[in-house]
């Protein structure tokens, strides 16, 4: 694979990581609530992060299988 895109798909991995870990976080009971206290709207939805990582997971898959 070249160095271009084995740099694209460590990031992307690290990505995934990070969201799986926002989504469980943001899943707990109470959290939601704690949230919404400051009255600024922010992307705060555990299934938005499960969608991003879906989309993470297709662009690896799709890197790897060009090269």
């Amino acid at each position: 694979m070249e160095e271009s895109k084995r740099s694209v798909v460590m990031f992307l991995e690290k990505e995934i990581e990070t969201y799986t870990a926002l989504s469980l976080f943001l899943s707990k009971k109470g959290i939601q609530k704690h949230l919404h206290a400051g009255g600024a709207r922010a992307v705060i939805s555990p299934s938005y992060y499960k969608e991003r990582i879906k989309e993470a997971r297709k662009l690896i898959h799709d890197l790897r299988k060009s090269s």
